[in-house]
């Protein structure tokens, strides 16, 4: 008789062990959802596979349930909680059941990750790098010589810094051609232009461009933010066309370049108008920053809403604690919803204002995403602006959408719908 009821307590003793680790991500559970991701990250380092529960709770993570990742939570400050064997199951019965708008997604490599920045900026220049240092997630830097030599092939990830593609230096001219700071950088690429063979920086940049889309066709993700959306897209459909001023390359534009651009190159972006007025600070009509009639106090973006089993992909990009998160600025704020390309999906807009910040879309056997604004803490990032300390946004559910993309090259390989 002993023996029964000592099998028995064994039984329901296995079958209530604690026996996998949920990082919840919803807003009332989740004390630091940035480091959240960086603990994520750690797992999938360690050759450990886990599950994202795709809106569950946020989008929450289930780990396996060992000693280190508990420690490790603990040292990060992420909350989780201890889940046994038969609440587990009854969480993934219910993800899977048909009624739920729910999916649980097999992350199963720890991407490698590249930023695209030069070696001058300041981590702080830029919001991504910010936040994968604030979670942990380690990176390499590359640039342009890196990239004409082929060194993104090793990459799974790569982020474009707030980089100007088009050679006309971010369009600084108009109120800054006399400060220190834009003289040192126009010498420095044009000496870099020329290290590498080209006559003009706007050449470099352009095969640059051309090198990074043939990454993406191959099969990389490519996530940008600001600038570095626009200008990339314009630098491909200028491609064999002089758009720049002599103010950024010493000679004249060609004649009617408008009507030259070549849109069937772009990733995201079609039948925009070049900005040609070198004293404006602004590439093309594809930015809104200058359109906008929105008050700061009202400015936010929605995200869509996508069937988490049959779009897995843009639901992952969207996964948050929030569908409404506050705007912010930049030199490219967000696009104009008609110069975005049919194919090209919209994950979050300002509907009211006729814009979309949030965009995504598939080149060749690669992704990419486009991130309008600047810093998502930092409503109007200005030359010179303090860092934002991301210690005092540890929910942030502007830089959570960075980090969805950070992640998604880790998830498990699926042959898409047809």
């Amino acid at each position: 008789m002993k023996k029964v009821i000592l099998l028995i307590f064994l039984f329901f003793g296995l079958n209530t062990y604690a026996s996998y680790v949920l990082i919840p991500m919803d807003a009332e559970s989740q004390k630091n959802h940035l480091k959240a991701y960086g603990l994520t990250y750690w797992v999938l380092s360690k050759q450990m596979k886990l599950k994202w529960l795709l809106n569950y709770r946020g989008g929450s993570f289930l780990l396996p349930d060992t000693e280190a990742i508990q420690r490790e939570c603990q040292i990060r400050g992420v909350s989780f909680e201890i889940l046994s064997n038969a609440k587990t199951e009854r969480i993934l019965e219910e993800i899977s059941s048909p009624s739920q708008n729910m999916e649980a997604v097999v992350l199963e490599k720890a991407p490698k990750i590249a930023v695209y920045t030069p070696t001058s900026k300041q981590p702080w220049d830029d919001a991504v790098t910010m936040v994968l240092q604030y979670a942990e997630i380690p990176y390499e830097t590359v640039y342009d010589e890196e990239v004409l030599n082929d060194g993104l092939l090793v990459f799974d990830w790569l982020h474009l810094h707030h980089e100007d593609f088009t050679g006309q230096y971010g369009k600084f001219y108009g109120a800054y051609r006399a400060a220190s700071w834009y003289i040192e950088e126009k010498q420095a690429a044009e000496a870099l232009a020329e290290k590498l063979g080209y006559a003009k920086v706007s050449q470099e940049k352009l095969t640059v461009a051309l090198k990074i889309r043939d990454y993406v066709i191959g099969g990389g993700f490519m996530f940008a933010m600001c600038s570095a959306t626009d200008s990339f897209d314009i630098a491909l459909s200028a491609e064999g066309i002089d758009i720049c001023e002599p103010m950024f390359d010493g000679d004249g534009s060609d004649s009617g370049y408008q009507n030259k651009i070549d849109f069937s190159r772009t990733f995201a972006f079609t039948n925009y108008t070049l900005e040609r007025n070198p004293m404006i600070y602004e590439f093309s009509s594809i930015d809104t920053t200058r359109k906008r009639m929105v008050p700061r106090t009202s400015d936010y973006f929605s995200l869509m809403e996508f069937s988490a089993k049959w779009d897995p992909i843009p639901t992952m990009l969207c996964q948050n604690h929030t569908a409404l998160i506050k705007g912010f600025m930049g030199q490219t704020t967000a696009f104009t919803r008609e110069e975005i390309k049919s194919n090209v999906l919209v994950m979050g807009e300002n509907k009211a204002n006729g814009e979309a910040k949030y965009i995504h879309g598939i080149k060749g056997k690669g992704f990419f995403t486009f991130y309008g604004g600047h810093d998502p803490e930092d409503y109007q990032h200005r030359v010179g602006d303090a860092k934002t300390e991301l210690d005092l946004h540890p929910t942030s559910p502007g830089y959570r959408l960075i980090l969805n993309n950070v992640l998604f090259p880790a998830a498990k390989k699926k042959k898409q719908k047809t």
